[in-house]
């Protein structure tokens, strides 16, 4: 009973994580959409910087943002806040609840660095909390001043941070540690700089007193950046379905490429947004960094193109490396601890099954390392070699 409590905690934090995500970026887009597409004419209130018209739902809205304060302030004022901080919160909920309680399986490898499962725990939060306040003083440096070179230098920090963690975790935790630094900053963005800001700014402009301009052009930037995080984010969110993005060797590399395709493509939308021609290049530029990101995925550790099957090759030696290094989870009742049921349902127990699953083994154990997690059984390279073999022969059943 405990095991399905902890089963349906999972789908529900999960859920509720889909679903603020949805929510914070939803409104993040549209207030971005709506900043850039405002317009100023003759015969706007005082203190109005620009308008726009909307229609949605059979109704339409006339949008005015003020600069200052209105000749009359509303009682209630909506902040934007809650997606982004229950987006977060459940975030880490379900990074405790997937990788830091069952850090052996999808955090640490032994082949890339030795660790207690505490230790690579108390990595993850330490380098979250690093991650955060290098990333602030570099907004708060004079580089913050230069929002192109600030953001050259953002992104070489995140990439090189993504090939450092690939010294320590398994594939499949760099992509989780990135995605939750990634997610830290900009939640703090919004919790610690901009909401702040803003609250300055309403209480000035109520007391009647000029506000300071820094608050805002720091809000702004900070919010430019969340802006611009936002696909990358999604990205890296969704990767733990495709192993040949996390568990491929060039996985720092497939990184830093989504996030340039990610900047670019929200500079497509934001120019357009504007009212501006789109700059068209940016869509030829995504379209050579996706071929570059399958292009890295294909350069597996274990070519299938060079593999051959061995003299003397039968059925039962593939057989016995599925066996000995995948059944214990892959079977209708599983041995590993912890596991109630086969993951995704697959199971491996039999030459049929096996052959059943011959794409997915070629994916997951194959082209990539995400099987088994953290190489927790220890496969071997001459194995993953036979199984190539295998492959590139047509996952023959003799």
């Amino acid at each position: 009973m405990l095991m399905v409590f902890w089963e349906w905690l999972d789908m529900a934090v999960r859920w509720l994580h889909v679903i603020a995500g949805v929510a914070w970026i939803g409104s993040s887009f549209y207030f971005v959409h709506l900043d850039l597409s405002l317009k100023k004419r003759e015969g706007l209130p005082e203190g109005a910087g620009g308008e726009a018209w909307q229609v949605h739902g059979g109704g339409f809205y006339n949008m005015v943002k003020y600069m200052v304060a209105p000749a009359r302030m509303p009682d209630k004022l909506t902040w934007f806040k809650w997606e982004a901080y229950t987006t977060w919160l459940s975030g880490i909920a379900l990074l405790i609840l997937v990788y830091y309680m069952q850090a052996e399986l999808y955090m640490i490898d032994p082949a890339v660095m030795e660790l207690e499962p505490w230790m690579a725990v108390a990595i993850s939060a330490v380098g979250l909390a690093l991650g955060w306040i290098v990333y602030d003083l570099l907004c708060k440096s004079p580089l913050g001043r230069d929002d192109t070179k600030l953001a050259l230098v953002g992104f070489v920090f995140l990439v090189a941070l993504s090939y450092l963690f690939t010294l320590v975790f398994s594939g499949r935790g760099v992509y989780m540690q990135m995605g939750a630094l990634i997610g830290t900053m900009m939640v703090a963005n919004v919790f610690l700089v901009i909401i702040p800001n803003q609250r300055k700014v309403v209480a000035d402009l109520i007391a009647g007193r000029e506000p300071d301009p820094k608050y805002g052009e720091q809000a702004k930037q900070r919010s430019l950046h969340n802006n611009y995080l936002t696909l990358p984010v999604i990205f890296v969110m969704i990767s733990n379905h495709y192993p040949l993005a996390f568990a491929s060797k060039w996985n720092w590399l497939i990184l830093a490429i989504v996030l340039v395709m990610g900047a670019v493509i929200r500079h497509f939308f934001n120019t357009q947004h504007k009212g501006e021609k789109g700059p068209w290049w940016t869509w030829a530029a995504a379209a050579v960094g996706l071929v570059a990101i399958v292009w890295l995925s294909a350069q597996s550790a274990t070519p299938i193109e060079e593999a051959s099957i061995p003299e003397g090759y039968e059925m039962a030696e593939v057989e016995n490396v599925v066996l000995s290094r995948c059944s214990m989870c892959h079977a209708a009742e599983p041995l590993w601890e912890g596991i109630t049921v086969a993951p995704k349902g697959v199971l491996l127990e039999t030459p049929e099954q096996i052959r059943l699953y011959a794409r997915a083994i070629e994916t997951q154990v194959v082209r990539s390392n995400a099987m088994p997690p953290g190489n927790i059984t220890w496969i071997e390279p001459e194995e993953r070699q036979l199984l190539a073999a295998w492959i590139a022969a047509g996952a023959p059943a003799w």
